[in-house]
């Protein structure tokens, strides 16, 4: 299972990191892949839930919305 997420706030390759870090955290997730220049994250794994995925960025301090 894949969802995509658009990600608000990033400035730089430390919120990339920190992103990857908190998204891959959240159960679930297999692996996550932040991407500065197009502002956004795709996750993949099993039994993702997605408003849990927006609730780990935005305790992050980002916003988030799935893309689409």
């Amino acid at each position: 299972m894949e969802i995509r997420l658009e990600i608000d706030g990033m400035t730089c390759g430390g919120c990339v990191k920190s992103l990857t870090r908190v998204l891959e955290a959240v159960p679930g997730v297999d692996h996550a892949k932040v991407d500065l220049e197009t502002a956004s994250a795709r996750v993949d794994g099993d039994q993702l839930d997605a408003k849990a995925l927006i609730g780990a960025v935005e305790d992050a301090g980002f916003d988030a919305r799935v893309a689409g």
